[in-house]
């Protein structure tokens, strides 16, 4: 009989809120509803569904089953291994030694911004992506280890940290790898060939060209490329009447407006935030998806570290109208809806002094926007205030005002010409584009990249418009990695090289220019934009010949070989960094814009976002990103309707208590005549009568794991509001739809596990910040092991972390982690080795959130240990707690006794994929594991082990800082710090001596080397009493 589950009481967990003593944690809605089905599945360590085997095991089984366990653990080395030829190379590559990799510089995309990138290549085969250090918008370490510590050694023989990352990066290695790319030519939906295909652009270009272009037009996304762009312009040169128009949904519009209100010119906006005491963020998530987020995070980070000497920090208040990763660790955060922040933005210009006309607003809020303008006005010059790009252009201009007003400008903001070859409104150009093809004057149409038939705004119809103009004959190409919806109505469909294949270049959020090298041959018969607009102009030339060309072009011809040779040694082209311009806002523009802005509108409001995870939709066929847990709701594989609990409430929506799979209402969304129908997620933190929905679902064409997930949200945006709308309106359908999320997995059952307070409550009493339990080490029964060598330990600081989950697809790409898909999520069977646990403290209706990185623990008394019968999981000489694959016959004992819930089963053959092309992007230092094995966090032991052979070849032992981890080196805010705990001098041994180190479960004196800093806040006393 199925159980039936019951709705979540929204009333009775507000009073259990409201009733609970002292610092009260909590991770879901369910959690706090304590609901018997809740109960159930923390009492068993393996839920409902999750055992292959029958709930009850007879005496005679379980003996069968210890006699069989006991039998193979004898037989370790007895697996039957394919037998495989080795054939030597007759002339050895230079510096190709099978076994060691080599990094080379590169750099990855993402609106057009580029982010540095180092890639690990094995034998031609690149497997691993790491941040470039000498990149600006992927820095390392550097500002936070002490300058006499040694860095790591790269194989190329300089000493260089690994530089940051995030999640988009880390992830865009298994596209290349993905067995659903386009492969060949299409054309009206058969396969061709490539020189198929120039036969038609060469008759194509040849009827252009008579008429001077008049019928071309060509689509792109964001360009920063300066070789693009100079092939675009070249090209429009020779036909003078074409058009080159720019999309892509996520774009910059509203920024770039903003500063031409308010400087007369496009401006890019470069904050220090390095440098600012205070800062504010209205509706900016600067943390996390922006093009310089990561270089934010990391300076962001710089001013929030905390140790016995520190006596100051950054303060931040966010108001914003979604909770996001940068909502997340504010001091301060406001709610509001997105008129609200508009109305905000007014009233707190007027505050610190603009002639700015407000409109009335709530007693709290209009309390928030006094003292926030105190905090700031008693900061001039070291304080900041940023705008996201959900806000209208009016808002931006009016925050550059502000800045400019605080004494911000040249200080902890700058100003640069835009780094957009074109920047223009993308919003219009895809208008004027839709438009001329309604016109029927598109005789030829070039898209290179992107997917307007499914991305661009609704009432465009551009899809219709795209399908009407091939059909009348013109002569329509879509160059995409994959076949995907644009494609479909195109005649042509040409397959793009992933840019791990191909050479480019692109410029990074401040403008610095970097070189994009291949590190593999195309895996199949693709081409790039550059060779696409090359053989628009009748040439046929390489990428490496084209990019070399321009950059030659405009280099000494004397030193050029030996700049390029740097350029790609280093990542970044010398000299390149976009000038700070000298800039004053014209305040009588920016007033003028200020008063169009539109009223606080009645009724439910709607903001619509790129997914944290998928973005635009780009990324819908990548596994990794979507079984990655959204950050703040963990769900995956699926995108929901965020909704506050008193909205939720006052419509009459709810989601089920019981189950690892949320069962929750879905509702149909209206506006404009638009309908989607989509599922409900009860968000603590959301404002109240506002909706949030995201983009980059409900894919038709995306390739075998993205197709057909989620909803379409494009579906409910137009081209005059892209980010915010009033005027929703939302209906219960009275169907029940499963999304999963990993909130209620894994829970070590309401333990004291976070530990937080104020800089304040830390200054005053350092050493009893964190409860310790009792003095000194416990007492055991058995005698101690005696460490020889080194005594590898992990600290995170959850001051610092984000919860922006970079760390856990770094760690994925890494150890070989498989995907196991929606139902086994759902059903609590993901593999990853480490997870962000997310906690709230507080009321529903604006909680306080902490994140909580938890990797194993590797236990100097690891009660996994003991009771594994076959000896698989067993402790080094160093104290790491390692798995004998081998050995393991999966009775998970060992997942039964950990406290921790770090460890994974392979309940399948998860690791056993069909497409041959998937196996170029494991790891060949890490074993692939196969079903019925327990799996976990090895602290990368290969690395460990690299490390310690290159110390041998040079006759010394393994130095602080030669170890960097997976997830260490990916961290954009460097919250991981790892090393050998024995040497007093090394940085994790320093940060375990702080006072506020604290270890998870620590009274079970099972003595974790993962140990963690309790998060230390600097909230407002007139926000926040101390």
């Amino acid at each position: 009989m199925k159980r039936k589950h019951q709705s979540l009481n929204l009333d009775e967990i507000r009073e259990r809120l409201a009733g609970a003593r002292g610092r009260n944690y909590w991770r879901s809605l369910e959690e706090v509803a304590d609901s018997e089905e809740f109960r159930q599945i923390l009492e068993k360590e393996f839920p409902l569904q999750s055992s292959p085997l029958g709930a009850f095991l007879h005496r005679r089984q379980f003996l069968k089953l210890m006699g069989a366990s006991l039998a193979l653990a004898g037989l370790t080395s007895c697996r039957p291994l394919p037998q495989r030829k080795i054939v030597p190379q007759v002339q050895q590559p230079e510096e190709v030694i099978p076994g060691k990799p080599l990094y080379y510089a590169s750099a990855f995309t993402l609106g057009g911004f580029a982010r540095g990138i180092l890639v690990e290549s094995h034998e031609g085969r690149p497997t691993k992506i790491e941040g470039n250090a000498r990149h600006p918008a992927s820095p390392g370490r550097q500002g936070v280890r002490p300058l006499n510590q040694p860095a790591r050694i790269h194989p190329d023989g300089t000493p260089e940290h690994l530089g940051a990352t995030d999640a988009f990066t880390q992830a865009s290695i298994l596209t290349l790898y993905d067995p659903d790319r386009s492969q060949s030519p299409v054309q009206q939906n058969r396969v061709a060939s490539w020189q198929d295909f120039n036969t038609a652009l060469a008759a194509a270009m040849a009827k252009q060209a008579a008429a001077r272009g008049a019928g071309l037009r060509i689509l792109t996304e964001t360009v920063t490329s300066p070789t693009l762009a100079a092939l675009l312009e070249e090209l429009l040169r020779k036909y003078p009447q074409a058009r080159w128009y720019q999309y892509e949904p996520v774009n910059r519009d509203h920024s770039l407006e903003g500063t031409r209100i308010a400087f007369g010119e496009p401006m890019q906006a470069i904050y220090r935030i390095d440098r600012a005491d205070v800062i504010l963020s209205l509706d900016a998530n600067f943390l996390h998806g922006d093009g310089a987020s990561v270089r934010y995070a990391h300076d962001y980070s710089t001013r929030r570290r905390v140790s016995r000497d520190t006596r100051s920090m950054n303060r931040l208040y966010v108001v914003e109208s979604t909770p996001t990763v940068t909502g997340s660790v504010a001091d301060h955060r406001l709610p509001l809806r997105p008129s609200q922040v508009s109305a905000f933005a007014q009233a707190l210009a007027k505050a610190v002094g603009l002639p700015v006309s407000a409109p009335s607003l709530p007693a709290e809020v209009q309390r928030w926007v006094d003292v926030v303008a105190r905090d700031l006005q008693a900061h001039r010059g070291r304080c900041l205030v940023l705008v996201g790009e959900s806000q209208p252009p009016a808002v931006h201009a009016l925050v550059h005002a502000m800045n400019d007003a605080l004494g911000n400008i040249g200080q902890t903001v700058v100003y640069t010409a835009p780094v957009e070859v074109k920047p223009v409104s993308q919003t219009e150009e895809i208008r004027r584009l839709a438009q001329e093809m309604a016109s029927g004057t598109v005789e030829a149409l070039v898209i290179l990249g992107g997917n307007p038939a499914y991305n661009a705004p609704a009432d465009l119809e551009f899809a219709r418009l795209l399908k009407e103009t091939t059909q009348r004959g013109a002569f329509t190409v879509h160059l995409s990695m994959y076949e995907d919806e644009t494609s479909a109505l195109c005649e042509w469909h040409l397959p793009e090289s992933h840019y791990l294949e191909t050479w480019g270049d692109a410029r990074a959020y401040d403008g610095t220019v970097s070189i994009i090298q291949p590190l593999i041959e195309p895996l199949y018969p693709s081409r790039s934009s550059y060779e696409i607009v090359d053989a628009m102009l009748g040439r046929q030339r390489s990428g490496y010949d084209i990019v070399r060309s321009y950059w030659q072009g405009r280099s000494g011809h004397t030193t050029f070989d030996k700049s390029w040779r740097k350029w790609l040694h280093d990542g970044v082209v010398a000299g390149s960094t976009l000038p700070v311009k000298m800039v004053k806002p014209r305040l009588t523009s920016v007033l003028e814009a200020v008063q169009k802005i539109s009223p606080v509108p009645e009724g439910l409001e709607m903001t619509i976002l790129p997914d944290p995870n998928i973005w635009d939709g780009r990324f819908a066929n990548n596994g990794w990103l979507q079984e990655l847990p959204k950050p703040l709701s963990l769900l995956t594989w699926d995108n929901a309707v965020y909704i506050s609990p008193a909205t939720a409430q006052r419509l009459g929506l709810s989601m089920d208590t019981g189950g690892l799979a949320n069962m929750v209402d879905m509702v149909e969304i209206r506006y404009r005549g638009a309908k989607v129908r989509a599922p409900i997620w009860i968000m603590p933190g959301q404002p109240d009568d506002c909706i949030t929905v995201f983009l980059g679902y409900g894919r038709q064409r995306a390739g075998k794991v993205g197709t057909d997930l989620g909803y379409n949200a494009y579906a409910l945006r137009y081209s005059d509001s892209l980010w915010t709308v009033g005027g929703v309106t939302l209906a219960k359908t009275g169907e029940r739809y499963s999304l999963a999320s990993t909130q209620q997995h894994h829970s070590m059952e309401g333990r004291d596990l976070i530990h937080a307070g104020t800089l304040q409550q830390f200054l005053r009493d350092p050493d009893h910040f964190v409860p310790k339990h009792g003095a000194g080490e416990l007492p055991s029964l058995y005698p101690e092991h005696q460490w020889d060598g080194h005594k590898w330990a992990m600290v995170i600081d959850t001051s610092l972390c984000i919860g922006c989950n970079a760390c856990v697809v770094a760690c994925q790409a890494e150890n070989n982690i498989p995907i196991v898909g929606k139902q086994q999520v759902a059903i609590g069977r993901e593999m990853h080795w480490l997870r962000v646990d997310r906690y709230y403290e507080g009321g529903l209706d604006n909680p306080r959130t902490y994140h909580q990185p938890v990797p194993c623990m590797h236990c100097e008394k690891a009660p996994c240990e003991p009771v594994c019968p076959v000896g698989a999981t067993v402790h080094s000489h160093e104290g790491l707690n390692q798995m004998v694959y081998n050995r393991c016959v999966g009775t998970r004992y060992c997942s039964n006794n950990c406290p921790y819930k770090v460890r994974r089963f392979n309940f399948l053959k998860y690791n056993d994929p069909k497409e041959p092309v998937l196996q170029l992007l494991n790891n060949p230092d890490v074993t692939v594991r196969g079903r019925g094995v327990m799996e976990k966090c090895t602290y990368c032991v290969q690395r460990i082990n690299a490390a310690r052979i290159e110390a041998k070849k040079l006759g010394r032992e393994v130095q602080d800082g030669e170890v960097v981890t997976a997830c260490q080196a990916a961290c954009p805010t460097h919250a991981i710090i790892f090393g050998d705990m024995s040497d007093e001098r090394s940085l994790v041994a320093q940060a375990k001596a702080q006072p506020h180190h604290y270890g998870l479960l620590e009274e079970l004196n099972v003595r974790p080397r993962t140990t963690y800093l309790a998060t230390v806040r600097n909230p407002n006393p007139e926000l926040e009493g101390d």
